[in-house]
């Protein structure tokens, strides 16, 4: 059984950093590409970053580059999202997700086979 745990989220001010972490079991992962996906109430689930297995391939989406940064440590089958200078805007439950590699479509959220439940990360202003 599939299993992704997200842990780290909570409430932050403005300007803050928080580390996210996503510990994936049950499966190899070793062809799969790992994202994180964010949705604030009322609105869609958002890409916010992706690497695959090797850490090669790193994606991130426009709002977060500079502030963000996705890592993995395969030996723990967990991938990590570090967040700095963290804004009110990054409020919303943060979502782990593992996937086949699609370079064109990663910041789908079809693409993607298995999901975490979810962590909350809440910056204050």
């Amino acid at each position: 059984q599939v299993q992704l745990v997200e842990s780290g989220g909570g409430l932050v001010q403005a300007g803050g950093s928080l580390r996210l972490s996503c510990a994936a079991s049950g499966r190899t992962f070793s062809n799969y590409i790992m994202g994180w996906f964010r949705q604030a109430p009322g609105q869609e689930r958002e890409f916010v970053a992706a690497i695959n297995w090797s850490g090669n391939k790193i994606f991130y989406t426009n709002s977060v580059k500079g502030r963000v940064t996705i890592s993995r440590d395969n030996a723990k089958n967990t991938v990590y999202l570090q967040m700095n200078s963290l804004k009110p805007e990054d409020t919303a439950v943060y979502f782990c997700a593992a996937g086949p590699l699609n370079v064109v479509r990663t910041a789908v959220p079809d693409t993607y086979d298995y999901w975490g439940q979810g962590t909350q990360v809440t910056v204050s202003s």
